[in-house]
């Protein structure tokens, strides 16, 4: 290798990191908003300590980027047979609103601060709870509704 090489390679990543953040800095100018409009509800508040879960917003920049993965990966299920609507997203409005009535009914989990997102048939759980059973069975409560493919459980227990 030589030295002329040598230099452009260690020049290039001196620069990376500055083309990186400039990157990023064109990304943090942009409105971040919920372009698919998908589900998001809060279900709980009872701890005060817990910090305000944010909805799924991202830039107009990202939604055009995943928008093509988002077609894909939603009709890939109907296509499989595994869904019967065309689209797994189709399913959020109505398993987000389902999942928030079963964990109010349940009565096991009125102090705890949570929020729920769906998105193709997977339900994130946000929030904080006082246990870690309360954790456990609140992912195995909304596991076993109709139409939950996963549930990706973000719950925190907070110390008492």
């Amino acid at each position: 290798m030589s030295a002329w090489s040598t230099w452009l390679r260690l020049r290039w990543f001196a620069m990376a990191p500055v083309l990186l953040c400039l990157c990023g800095m064109a990304y943090a100018d942009e409105e971040r908003r919920n372009y698919f409009d998908d589900p998001f509800l809060q279900v709980t508040d009872a701890l005060a300590q817990c910090p305000q879960q944010e909805a799924p917003k991202i830039t107009l920049s990202e939604m055009r980027a995943e928008a093509h993965f988002r077609a894909e990966r939603g009709t890939s299920c109907y296509q499989s047979g595994r869904c019967r609507l065309p689209n797994a997203y189709l399913y959020d409005k109505e398993i987000i609103p389902r999942v928030k009535k079963a964990i109010l009914s349940d009565g096991r989990f009125s102090d705890t601060s949570l929020w729920v997102e769906g998105q193709r048939r997977w339900v994130w759980l946000k929030g904080c709870v006082r246990a870690s059973e309360q954790s456990i069975a609140m992912e195995q409560l909304v596991r076993g509704l109709d139409d939950v493919e996963a549930v990706i459980n973000q719950l925190v227990v907070l110390d008492k």
